[in-house]
């Protein structure tokens, strides 16, 4: 975050959290920056500025990106409440968006509360039974969990999809095999039988079946499918490791995250034995030293560490080590119907958690292309701009006669980053034309699209039987109430 000496920020509730994350008193902050603990509570209460010299004291204290300070999570919480008043339900109040923005700066806890409880709401609305019955539970110290998936999703972004203690660990593996990426899959074998007296087996697919991969604990062997292709094997051996010797430092993730049901809880520890095992095959320095020297061509990448396309973008969204920073990335996974399966907005960029997303991004095109990256400049209805890539990706393969997966891989970032990647080469980034996006079709408001699936739920729709545009729904220029 660029400052002068002459500036003052009133940062409070960010300052608030970074301290919180510290793990450290008012007391015991003050003391380390120098000043008193009545000016440390004036400041988090955004009674008094944070001034330069502060912010620099803090950073060198403490060893801090200044862009922790940055509005990236009040973007994405403000992005996120504007969905929810959107709906239709709150159609008779009148709520500034500027009150939006004060609630996602000054109570973050509050706005993942809303989260939780629209998201409880849309589900219980749909008749789910399952809902029904959660919420019929009277037992003392039941808890609703809405959607495990969208729960996981905010606890990887609150940690800003980083984890030190698994990126330690991984690094400690990789230092201790001490292999090229080729040789991986052969030492992690060794290590599963040596370490943990587990047996690696590549297995027919007609004897996994629908299975890819299998621990038979009795037996103490690691069953994978011959259809996972050989970065998918060397992961699968790594998740497993993660699983045996990361168990402790896994659970103690888990753990801050307060109260979770089984269901979310199994989820975030499957998650983490994911990390850990990408960061593994791609370990922290020397990938991210390597996506600088070679301004993040991703086949490249993938090349040199011997992984696959969609795991090298994925691990791009992790790289957020303090001092040692790429370039924020987002990142959308969706099938060629639209469905999103995986997603990472990095806090900048406005991903729909009650939505899919809109189809003028050319993520969905790749589909029609599927030997081809394409990339593209996106503008939100705010004036935001974005720069990112696609491509199609086929995993892993399927028996004749089932239906080959295929899914679409959307990698971007702010546009002011673009010009540290390759693809971005030779465009003069400032006046390229972007292709006018939103973040769905319920929330956005940009009119005569032709694509439209639905009418914005902020507009009233206007029917017209003499009357036929070039978008299936015409609306009013004003918003509802």
């Amino acid at each position: 975050m660029a400052t002068d000496s002459g500036k003052k920020l009133f940062v409070g509730p960010r300052f608030r959290r970074i301290r919180q994350q510290l793990g450290l008193s008012q007391t015991q902050i003050a003391e380390g920056l120098g000043i008193s603990p009545s000016y440390i509570n004036l400041i988090e209460r955004n009674q008094r500025p944070v001034t330069a010299q502060i912010l620099l004291r803090l950073a060198e204290t403490y060893d801090l990106d200044l862009r922790d300070l940055a509005t990236a999570d009040e973007d994405r919480f403000f992005a996120e409440l504007n969905e929810i008043f959107s709906d239709p339900l709150f159609r008779q109040i009148d709520l500034p968006k500027q009150e939006l923005r004060d609630l996602a700066e000054l109570c973050p806890g509050v706005t993942h509360s809303l989260q939780r409880l629209y998201a409880a709401y849309t589900e219980a609305r749909r008749g789910e039974t399952l809902v029904a019955a959660q919420m019929a539970d009277r037992d003392e110290g039941a808890r609703f969990e809405a959607n495990p998936i969208e729960r996981v999703r905010d606890l990887i972004e609150a940690n800003r999809n980083y984890f030190p203690e698994l990126e330690q660990a991984a690094e400690n593996l990789r230092d201790e095999l001490n292999v090229s990426a080729e040789e991986l899959f052969a030492a992690l074998s060794v290590r599963l039988r040596e370490k943990h007296s587990i047996v690696t087996r590549i297995m027919p697919v007609d004897v996994m079946r629908e299975t890819l991969r299998r621990f038979d604990r009795h037996r103490r062997q690691l069953l994978i499918s011959e259809l996972v292709d050989g970065s998918g094997r060397a992961f699968q051996l790594a998740l497993q490791i993660g699983l045996a010797e990361c168990s402790a430092a896994i659970d103690a993730i888990v753990n801050r995250a307060g109260p979770l049901d089984d269901t979310p809880r199994r989820l975030y520890r499957i998650t983490l034995a994911n990390y850990f095992a990408a960061a593994v095959m791609m370990p922290y320095q020397p990938f991210h030293s390597a996506a600088e020297t070679l301004n993040y061509d991703v086949h490249v990448l993938a090349q040199r560490f011997n992984a696959g396309f969609e795991q090298v973008c994925h691990r791009l969204t992790t790289l957020q080590r303090p001092n040692a920073r790429g370039v924020p990335f987002f990142l959308l996974r969706v099938d060629n119907a639209g469905n999103v399966s995986k997603r990472f907005s990095s806090g900048t960029f406005p991903f729909s958690k009650f939505g899919g997303t809109c189809p003028l991004w050319n993520v969905h095109s790749t589909f029609d292309t599927p030997d081809r990256l394409l990339k593209q400049v996106i503008e939100l209805p705010d004036g935001t701009r974005y720069f990112s890539i696609a491509q199609m990706v086929r995993r892993p393969i399927a028996p004749h006669p089932q239906p080959q997966p295929r899914f679409a891989i959307g990698l971007g970032c702010e546009i002011r980053h673009a010009t540290k990647l390759v693809y971005a080469a030779g465009m003069d980034l400032e006046k390229a034309e972007g292709t006018p996006i939103g973040v769905n079709c319920r929330l956005c408001e940009r009119e005569n699209c032709s694509q439209r699936a639905e009418p914005p739920i902020t507009r009233t729709l206007i029917l017209d039987e003499n009357t036929r545009r070039v978008s299936s729904f015409a609306f009013s220029n004003a918003r509802e109430l």
